[in-house]
């Protein structure tokens, strides 16, 4: 009897960030089902009025393996998918083992780790715009010392300028001559408070502090949380210590050269699409599937230096038209429409950099990419994050559970004499077990001596 088959059409979802995780574990370890065809992502163009897209893909797999599986993918033209051979399917939809990443704590390479920046939780009141900023101070001068800049995500990207109360560490005489700024703490106590969420209003007791505090204390390299899908980098960028990130940006304190190369690189980016989360079609990086499954490269000291050479040149390329010598952002650089051509020829040579650590051959599609980094990420898994099972000793099987030979009445053998004689003295006494030796109890004092 043939194995049933099935294909449906989803929304790609499935095949992104932790949804994978979740549906296709459980069907590969408990159902054991393969994959045996895939269309990779497409826009499904809808028959309702307005025209409206959904990003798809099509499955058809089954209870059982089979060969000659097929992957169309749509990278080089969306009408006409190209057809790949593969000898097994990724629940990501490429030619790979049925392997899903986990949500790790700790990146996989010998690299900084990515954090969250702060969440305030304070109903907007410690957040100042620029005008009530300056009326803050031009009130009370003093506050000064408490106002920094803070950058969210949309701040990042666009250069929008917010500012927030930073009362870490701030002494409580000090807060108490600025009127204004206790103000502004009452109302985040009285915020947190009504909150439906019991941790909020636990920490209504604290309305002074942020939510979660998670600030570094060296320059960090900034990387926004949601990105749109039409830009082929996600914008990334150093950032002082002194400027507050919020909770829609990540960070990696202390980042070098190289790894800001390799994390703007075409390799990472093609490993962020095929694993990412996706805030409707936008790209939604997470340090704890992105960042810290991603496979690093090895490179000689050669191959670094180029690499970290070509980054230089990156943020050389941006610097004349970002602030304080341009009025472009982020998002003007990275626009697809709008990209500079000199930084689109820096970006070029840092992606031919990057990828020499990983292979002198080119990598001809984001498809090969992420093949390429799935198998480096099994070698790497297997190395270091298989747990090594060691085998288990056996306990001697105790006398009394072990089974007794029938022997006929009034004979002997010398196990059953050596056995005998392990319970009785030859006065046919049994010993006194040695916590009971001498009639006491081993390691306390005698009571007939006191």
């Amino acid at each position: 009897m043939q194995s049933p088959r099935v294909a449906f059409v989803s929304t790609n979802s499935i095949s992104q960030g932790e949804q994978v995780g979740i549906l296709w574990g459980d069907l590969f370890q408990r159902f054991h089902l393969k994959i045996h065809f895939a269309h990779r992502t497409f826009a499904w163009a809808s028959e309702a009025r307005g025209k409206a897209h959904v990003h798809v893909v099509i499955i058809g797999f089954g209870a059982g393996d089979v060969t000659g599986k097929r992957i169309f993918d749509y990278e080089a033209d969306a009408s006409a998918p190209t057809e790949i051979p593969a000898s097994n399917i990724s629940p990501y939809l490429v030619a790979g083992p049925d392997t899903a990443l986990r949500n790790l704590s700790a990146p996989l390479g010998d690299v900084p780790k990515m954090s969250w920046g702060n969440k305030p939780t304070d109903g907007g009141h410690f957040l100042l715009s620029p005008q009530e900023r300056q009326e803050m101070i031009a009130a009370e001068p003093e506050a000064a010392q408490f106002i920094r800049r803070y950058m969210g995500g949309e701040d990042f990207l666009n250069n929008q300028e917010r500012y927030c109360l930073w009362l870490k560490d701030a002494a409580p005489g000090v807060l108490r001559r600025l009127p204004r700024v206790m103000a502004r703490v009452e109302a985040v106590r009285t915020s947190r408070l009504a909150s439906r969420a019991p941790t909020t209003r636990d920490y209504a007791q604290h309305p002074t502090l942020f939510r979660q505090i998670a600030q570094p204390d060296v320059d960090y390299l900034a990387v926004p949380e949601v990105s749109s899908e039409n830009r082929r980098y996600i914008p990334m960028a150093y950032v002082s210590k002194d400027v507050i990130c919020a909770n829609t940006v990540q960070f990696v304190p202390g980042a070098t050269h190289f790894q800001f190369g390799v994390l703007t690189s075409t390799m990472h980016m093609a490993w962020m699409r095929a694993v990412c989360g996706r805030l409707k079609s936008d790209y939604r990086y997470s340090n704890t599937i992105v960042y810290n499954n991603f496979p690093w490269p090895t490179p000689t000291p050669e191959q670094r230096a180029k690499v970290e050479t070509a980054a230089r040149a990156v943020l050389a390329a941006r610097e004349p038209h970002l602030p304080p010598r341009g009025m472009s952002t982020l998002a003007d650089l990275y626009d697809p429409l709008t990209m500079p051509a000199a930084l689109a020829k820096a970006h070029a040579e840092l992606d031919r950099a990057v990828e020499r650590c990983y292979r002198a051959e080119p990598f001809r599609s984001d498809r090969e990419r992420v093949e390429h980094l799935f198998a480096l990420y099994e070698k790497l898994t297997t190395l270091f994050l298989t747990p090594k099972t060691k085998a288990r000793a056996r306990k001697p099987v105790p006398l009394y559970r072990q089974k007794r030979k029938e022997l006929p009445t009034g004979q002997a053998t010398p196990e059953s004499e050596a056995a005998a004689a392990h319970f009785h003295t030859p006065m046919g006494k049994e010993d006194s077990p040695p916590y009971r030796a001498g009639g006491r109890t081993a390691g306390l004092p005698d009571a007939s001596a006191e």
